[in-house]
């Protein structure tokens, strides 16, 4: 069979059209089998808020926010890193640097207030009805992080969803059943999310 040029034109558009519109349901679908859950410890992120208790020393003892840059001040201790670190590591810095002014001294830090860092947040965008960045939290799964963004817009194509997932320094992406699981109440599609993913959901073209 021969095609005219003007149905040879069509059928190209549609072989590169097509794959594009539709090539997310060629990743894996995500399962639990794709989630290595590893515990790990908080790590302080901007917008954090942490109690910093010096032992025996109330007067340098107080709660400050960690600020955008990522770094914490206090009575004898100036712009210090604290963003992508544990309470325990933080508390650690501080010793050391009040070393200088205090025998001995011993810090406890108390993180009060969670955003985290950008790298181990939860971002949703797309046709979310809103899209935002979420502090992760042990054991989040796909419908705390949609509920938590207010579900999805009409015009979301929530089985094209798919998400972006850093493992082993690599980025890789897994499709996941939006619809199946808000509009249909399909709870073998919430799965457990992990620090860092994006979930991105495409507009429906139909």
């Amino acid at each position: 069979m021969f095609l005219s040029a003007g149905g040879l034109l069509r059928f190209l558009f549609c072989c590169s059209f097509f794959p594009l519109l539709f090539g997310c349901s060629t990743y894996p679908l995500l399962s639990d089998s794709e989630n290595e859950i590893v515990s790990r410890d908080y790590l302080i992120g901007p917008g954090d808020n942490v109690d910093i208790i010096v032992w025996r020393n109330p007067e340098i003892s107080m709660s400050v926010p960690v600020r955008p840059d990522g770094k914490i001040t206090t009575p004898l201790v100036e712009d210090l890193p604290a963003s992508g670190k544990t309470s325990t590591q933080l508390a650690r810095d501080i010793e050391e640097t009040l070393s200088k002014y205090i025998q001995e001294p011993v810090v406890t830090v108390v993180v009060t207030q969670f955003v985290g860092p950008y790298s181990e947040q939860i971002r949703v965008i797309g046709e979310a009805a809103e899209p935002q960045a979420l502090p992760y939290r042990e054991n989040m799964t796909l419908m705390d992080v949609m509920i938590a963004v207010g579900g999805m817009t009409d015009f979301a194509a929530g089985n094209r969803a798919r998400v972006i997932r850093s493992i082993n320094g690599e980025q890789k992406q897994f499709r996941v059943r939006l619809d199946d699981l808000i509009r249909d109440g399909d709870v073998s599609a919430n799965v457990p999310m992990l620090q860092g993913d994006v979930l991105v959901i495409p507009e429906s073209f139909f």
